[in-house]
């Protein structure tokens, strides 16, 4: 058998994509430089749909881990599902249907939380960020709270649609990611 390097997929929607930018600046490309630089030898393979929602990624999850048979997957998956005003319960279900398919594999499995803008409601949004919480605990996954934190509310890192991180936002992008990456890469 040959040494393959280890592979972490990205399993995301557009904030993951690099919707909008060229695809060397998007956070999942600094990433793998980043990776490079501090010595690891994982390959960084970007499974990120623009427009995914978690029910998307639920019928999918199957065929990227059988593809890619990857050492972490970082999901990033649930902004699209809250922008639709889907039930939080039905993304619950398939979140956890991701991770568990993942987790079922050997991978290592973190999460980037997502916050939803308020005109839901308080209690939907309230349901929709608890998700994460839940499934964190409730399936011992790694997570941090808020993946845009620092660029959502931040005119000088988005797109004109206000809503996609620009270039200038990936940099922090993966900050806000690399805690929970790197604690899981050396677990």
């Amino acid at each position: 058998m040959g040494t393959e390097s280890p592979t972490i997929v990205i399993f995301g929607d557009s904030l993951s994509a690099g919707y909008g930018i060229e695809v060397d600046q998007s956070w999942a490309a600094l990433l793998q430089a980043r990776l490079k630089e501090q010595g690891y030898e994982h390959q960084v393979v970007n499974a990120s749909i623009s427009g995914e929602t978690t029910e998307g990624g639920a019928t999918r999850i199957d065929a990227a881990l059988q593809d890619f048979s990857p050492d972490m997957v970082i999901l990033e998956l649930g902004g699209n599902d809250g922008l639709r005003g889907f039930p939080a319960a039905r993304m619950r279900t398939n979140l956890e249907k991701i991770v568990t398919r993942a987790k079922a594999t050997g991978a290592a499995v973190v999460l980037l939380g997502i916050r939803i803008p308020t005109n839901y409601g308080p209690r939907y949004s309230a349901e929709f960020e608890g998700v994460f919480r839940q499934i964190s605990t409730d399936l011992d996954v790694e997570w941090i709270e808020f993946f845009m934190e620092g660029i959502a509310m931040n005119d000088d890192l988005l797109q004109d649609d206000r809503i996609h991180p620009n270039a200038a936002a990936q940099p922090i992008l993966l900050n806000n990611a690399w805690p929970i990456i790197s604690a899981t890469l050396v677990n």
